[in-house]
């Protein structure tokens, strides 16, 4: 795991899965805490755009890797 973190790249891809693992046990404990509050709707708009953002994200890291010379 150390091996990983040691490069940028690693580093930018931890971040990424830590990211999704928040939004995943925050919508989890959301619809525990309040399973009525959320409509339809709003959580397909929700997870819509966080799949949005999360694809820009690694498409991001997948452009820096082409910078830097490696290949995908």
């Amino acid at each position: 795991m150390r091996e990983r973190l040691e490069s940028d790249l690693g580093f930018y891809y931890a971040v990424g899965g830590f990211i999704i693992a928040v939004f995943v046990v925050g919508m989890a404990a959301f619809a525990f805490i309040n399973p009525d509050g959320v409509g339809t709707v709003e959580l397909v708009g929700l997870s819509g755009g966080f799949f949005v953002f999360m694809l820009v994200y690694f498409i991001a890291i997948s452009v820096q890797r082409l910078e830097d010379g490696d290949s995908i």
